[in-house]
């Protein structure tokens, strides 16, 4: 019961990484520090709806 999600930067708002998670385990949106390219540094990445 895995599903697609994309990760939108909380500093730029471009959606850079596309992911996926199991929805039975994680119910809310969940938040990671990734590597955001346009601004070249680690920045908190959050699920966004496609």
């Amino acid at each position: 019961m895995r599903v697609n999600i994309t990760l939108e930067c909380t500093e730029c708002k471009d959606r850079n990484y596309i992911t996926t998670k199991n929805r039975q385990n994680n119910d809310e949106r969940i938040e990671l520090k990734k590597y955001c390219p346009r601004l070249r540094k680690v920045t908190l990445h959050r699920e966004v709806k496609k």
